[in-house]
Parts: structure tokens; C-alpha cells; sequence
């Protein structure tokens, strides 16, 4: 029932702000067309069509606003109109009462607003689907006087999103049911992952530990600025961190009036991007303009700065391997290789042909070398990749759905900053680099190291192991060979018993037939 309900909800609101009419008047189709104009009797539709649809996603709530701040990334694939009104939704959603955010605040600390910070900014100055941040003031530990953001969660969320979740389980059982594709496309098991990320975001103690990790692990590459966590202040509702000052990335023309490189600040981004992914596996997977910033301080100048650390991915060793060869492929052209990969993987039923599966992908691929970001669309690759995939029945992998969404988000980020970017020849160096890293000698000594504790404790004892084993081990074997023949002695009284059964059996047969001729004789 709550699931029909939230459906009928959904359906109103499409209704009411005229999305029906968006979609039907995108249709070349006159008779499509006059359909609209007949459903939009009644209804005020007078508002601009981008604003209509920013608005409707913002009143379905969370799952919707993610999903505009997707779109939002994409002006190669959205009308500018439309485009423009969802970047609002990046950190412009409309904020809840101050007086809530105070309250949470309270609630989660046990004492005053005024009692926690020395000076606490009433009127948020960002506001997401999940939280909204306000400026304060605090002493740390030391007695020292920081400047901070406080992140505080929206309340009534996970009813909300319960009931989004709801709904897509039931639409992804139908779409694996009834589907063809159904089975290949995992629908279930992605929304599943989707529910995970979603329920992390609304845990701000985790957001936390997300945003400490990225901070160790960006240290030292001089590249981007991570807030600090003080820990004393946080709260699974509210989370207080580093204040940081910079422009957002989406200013473009106010950071070049500030003289920041733009093409560098281009390929340093897509150098954080494989660096998170492929050195660490553990990678910031909601980068939307609204969350990157770019610092104008003297001594970080030109530095990106990363914020909202609700939703990060993570990858395995084996796959971070599998895609670092897979794009190490692809940057060579070898295509038999990448071929060969989705074999080795599973990822393609293994009696496909290498030779067929190799032409298919040369065929998506070879169009887009040597072309400047302006001129490709990785969407567009993506794109003709999956009606490749649903022709040699390719597996979805629901634990990349986040990295294709970041890689999705990282084009359109390139391409506001630097359509000139020559994507290929900027990633293929780092791969190479860390390829080698992963396959050469230096992963040996890396390993070796990790294992030297192990190896030290096992050294000193290992004398008196061998002495134990040489000491042992006649017995041992004069043990299994005495177990040994006694198996074997039983088996031998098994087979005579046989043996012996049969023949009698057969002489048997043979005294009857004797019996019996004689009588009749």
C-alpha cells in the first residue's frame, strides 16, 4: 500500500508541474504534440520548463535531487534551459528552518547551540537534498579559536527514502522478471547498492570517516584540499569540520580573471580522479560542481578542494586490476586484449568468440581517439558500449555503477573547464606508471615488507620446526602405511567374500539345471 501511495504521489507530481508535457513535446510526432496540448487544458503551465522540472524533483525528495545533480553535469546531453536550473540543485535545494537545524544541534549535544560554539551563523549558507551547512566558531582542544562548517542533517529523511527505495525494489523485480535484460542488468542488486550509499549518507559519523580517509590518503599529492574532521564535535546528525574558502568549480570565468590555469587545473583533476581509483580504491563518487571548489589562497593556490563526503566508492584489488589493464588496453588500441579481459572476468558467457567480441568493441571505440573532449561524448560511448554488451550478453557490475557515475560526473567537469582536454593521453601515463608499480619489482619489495614482520617472528623458529618434522615424520609414515594395509586387508576380505559368493551362486545355478535335466532324463 505505501508503495501504490508513494507511485500515485509520483504520477501527481508529474501531473502537476507539466513533466508529461516536457517529455511529449520533445517528440517530433504532430499528433504527439496535439496529445500534450490537450493534457495541458486546466493546468498552469506558464513557468519555464527547466525551472517546472527542478522544482517536481525537488518536492520527491532526496533520491530525485541526486538524480537532477546527475543530469546536472551533462550540458552535452541537456537544452541550456534546463541544464542551468538543475545546477540550483547542486547547493541551492531551498533550506529547512534554522530553528530545526538548531534544535538537531542541541538534541544531538545535550546543551545550548551558544554552549558548543562561540559564535553559530543562523542562515545556512549551502543547502543539499540530505543536509544543510551552517558557518560557527569553536575552541579544539588545544584552546585554539578555529573557523568551522556544521553540517546538519535534514530531518524526516529516511521515511522519505524508505519509501523511494520501496519502489524501486518492486520496479527492479518487474524489470528482472519481465525483462530480457533483466538478468543481465542486476536491477536488484544495484538498487541494493544504491540503498547502502544512500543509508551511509544519512549517518554524518561515517561521512566523517569518509572525508579523515580521502584527507590521509591525498596527502602529499599537492593536488586538492581535504577539510579537517574535529571529532569532538561530531554526531551521526551533525558533523563539524574545517571551514574552507574557495570558488566554485563551475565559475570558470571568475577563476581565470583570478589567473588559475585552467588546463592544468583540468588534468589535475582527472589525476585525482585515476589516483583515487586505481592507488587507493577508495574515491569520492559525488563530484558535482556543487561539491569542488578551487582555492585562491596564496599558499594553495589553484588547488581543488573537495566537500560532501556522503557517498564514496570503494574497489577490490582484483578490481582495480582488471580495469587499470582494461584501460591500459584501451589507450594501446588493443582490443583483443580488452576482449580477452571480459572473457577472463566472466563478465561475457566464455564461449563467446574473442574475435567477434574484439570487432564489436573496435567498432565503439576507434571514432573517439584523437579527439579532443569537445568533439567526444563518454556518454555517448557508454552508450553504444551497452547495446555492444546486449548483444554478447555482458553482466552488469552493480559495484562499478558508482565509478560510471563519477567517470560521467568527471567528463562533464572537464568539459565546462577544458573542452581541448585530450582525455586518452592524459590518463594513459598514470596507468602505465601504475601498472608497473603494480606488476614489477616494486610490488614485490612493497609485499615483501608488508610480509617481513611475519617472516621475522617464523626465521628464529624455524630450526626447531624442521627438527620437529624430521623427528616426526617416520612415524608419521609408518602410521599411514599401517593404515594403509589394513584398508587394504579389508578390501582384499570384501573381494573373496564376493568372489566367493559369486562362484557358489553360479555353481548353484549349474547343481539345479543338473538337478533338473536329470529328473527328466
Amino acid at each position: 500500500m505505501k508503495r501504490f501511495l508513494r507511485g500515485c504521489t509520483i504520477l501527481w507530481v508529474v501531473f502537476r508541474y507539466g513533466l508529461d508535457a516536457l517529455v511529449l513535446d520533445s517528440f517530433q510526432k504532430p499528433w504527439l504534440r496535439t496529445f500534450s496540448r490537450i493534457l495541458s487544458v486546466g493546468r498552469n503551465l506558464d513557468a519555464p520548463r527547466g525551472q517546472r522540472l527542478r522544482e517536481a524533483l525537488e518536492q520527491l525528495g532526496p533520491i530525485f535531487v541526486k538524480f537532477g545533480q546527475v543530469l546536472s553535469t551533462r550540458r552535452d546531453l541537456l537544452p541550456p534551459d534546463i541544464a542551468n536550473e538543475l545546477a540550483l540543485l547542486q547547493d541551492r535545494v531551498p533550506p529547512f528552518d534554522p530553528g530545526v537545524a538548531i534544535a538537531t544541534i542541541e538534541r544531538a549535544f545535550q546543551k545550548p547551540v551558544d554552549s558548543v560554539f562561540l559564535s553559530f551563523e543562523r542562515t545556512p549558507v549551502a543547502s543539499a537534498s540530505i543536509a544543510q551547512v551552517h558557518f560557527a566558531t569553536l575552541l579544539d582542544r588545544d584552546g585554539a579559536e578555529r573557523e568551522v562548517a556544521v553540517k546538519v542533517l535534514r530531518p524526516g529523511m529516511l521515511p522519505v527514502i524508505e519509501k523511494d527505495l520501496s519502489l524501486m525494489r518492486m520496479m527492479a523485480g518487474w524489470v528482472e522478471s519481465l525483462s530480457v535484460d533483466g538478468k543481465r542488468l542486476k536491477p536488484r542488486e544495484v538498487v541494493a547498492e544504491f540503498d547502502n550509499y544512500l543509508h551511509d549518507e544519512l549517518d554524518l559519523i561515517r561521512e566523517a570517516s569518509n572525508a579523515a580517509q580521502l584527507r590521509r590518503n591525498m596527502d602529499g599529492l599537492d593536488l586538492v584540499l581535504i577539510p579537517e574532521i574535529f571529532w569532538d564535535f561530531c554526531r551521526p546528525e551533525v558533523m563539524v569540520m574545517q571551514r574552507m574558502t574557495g570558488v566554485p568549480i563551475s565559475q570558470v570565468e571568475r577563476l581565470k580573471d583570478a589567473g588559475v590555469d585552467i588546463p592544468k587545473l583540468a588534468r589535475d583533476g582527472v589525476t585525482i580522479f585515476f589516483t583515487q581509483v586505481f592507488r587507493d580504491g577508495f574515491f569520492h563518487a559525488d563530484m558535482h560542481p556543487g561539491n569542488i571548489q578551487v582555492s585562491l589562497e596564496p599558499e594553495t593556490f589553484g588547488r581543488y578542494i573537495s566537500l560532501d563526503f556522503g557517498i564514496v566508492g570503494t574497489l577490490t584489488e582484483s578490481d582495480k586490476e582488471y580495469l587499470a589493464q582494461n584501460f591500459v588496453a584501451f589507450f594501446r588500441r588493443d582490443y583483443k586484449r580488452v576482449a580477452e579481459l571480459h572473457i577472463e572476468s566472466g563478465w561475457v558467457p566464455p564461449e563467446t568468440r574473442v574475435n567477434d567480441l574484439e570487432s564489436a568493441i573496435r567498432a565503439v571505440c576507434e571514432p573517439y581517439f584523437d579527439r579532443p573532449l569537445k568533439e567526444i561524448s563518454l556518454g555517448m560511448v557508454l552508450m553504444r558500449l551497452f547495446q555492444t554488451s546486449r548483444r554478447f550478453n555482458v553482466e552488469i557490475q552493480p559495484q562499478l555503477v558508482l565509478l560510471q557515475k563519477t567517470l560521467l560526473n568527471i567528463e562533464g567537469l572537464g568539459r565546462e573547464l577544458d573542452p581541448d582536454l585530450d582525455l586518452w593521453s592524459t590518463a594513459k601515463p598514470f596507468l602505465e606508471k601504475w601498472m608497473l608499480e603494480q606488476m614489477g619489482p616494486q610490488r614485490f619489495w612493497r609485499e615483501l615488507r608488508a610480509e617481513a614482520p611475519h617472516y621475522a617472528k617464523l626465521l628464529p623458529e624455524l630450526p626447531r620446526l624442521l627438527y620437529d618434522a624430521l623427528r616426526q615424520r617416520p612415524a608419521d609414515q609408518q602410521h599411514l602405511i599401517k593404515d594403509l594395509l589394513e584398508t587394504q586387508k579389508r578390501t582384499n576380505r570384501l573381494l573373496q567374500s564376493i568372489l566367493y559368493g559369486g562362484a557358489g551362486f553360479v555353481l548353484g545355478l549349474l547343481a539345479m539345471q543338473l538337478f533338473i535335466r536329470i529328473r527328466v532324463f
